[in-house]
This record gives structure tokens, C-alpha cells and sequence, in this order.
């Protein structure tokens, strides 16, 4: 993860694909799906502006960490930018 993070850093800010410097926050969440609901998956990334539009991020991280049945204290969750929600 610690690779990812670098190089998808580097990558926006060599391309100012952003306002000012980018960079990730401390810490990751992952989660893993079976391969028979990749179109699924990618159907959910293709979408993901009008699906927030609905629910914000943190809303659905939430969700997700209760389904995956993931013990989690409040505190110790990343800070949630909901684009003015």
C-alpha cells in the first residue's frame, strides 16, 4: 500500500491533476470482493459521482465496515471530505 501511495502521489502532482500538493492522509482501508462481482465493482467506480451524490463517502465506508463486520473505533477514522455535503 505504502508503494501505491507514493507512486499515485507522484503521479498527480507531476501532472497537477490537482490544486496544490496532493497527499494521502495517514493510514488505508481495503476490501476485497470475489471475482464474480467485478462488473459490479466496476460498474460502482464508473458511477461514483451520481452514487455520492445520493450518499456521502463516509456514510457508505460506514456501511461497508458494518457488512464487513469490522470493529472500528470512531477516533482512529480518517477525515471525511464530503465536497461541501
Amino acid at each position: 500500500m505504502k508503494t501505491v501511495k507514493i507512486e499515485s502521489t507522484n503521479f498527480i502532482n507531476e501532472r497537477k491533476l490537482c490544486f496544490g500538493k496532493f497527499s494521502w492522509q495517514e493510514g488505508y482501508g481495503a476490501f476485497s470482493y470475489a471475482k464474480s462481482q467485478k462488473d459490479k465493482v466496476v460498474n460502482y467506480i464508473l458511477n461514483q459521482e451520481k452514487h455520492h451524490s445520493k450518499k456521502s463517502f463516509k456514510e457508505e465506508y460506514l456501511v461497508m465496515l458494518e457488512a464487513f463486520e469490522i470493529e472500528f473505533k470512531n477516533k482512529y477514522l480518517f477525515e471525511f471530505y464530503d465536497g461541501g455535503r
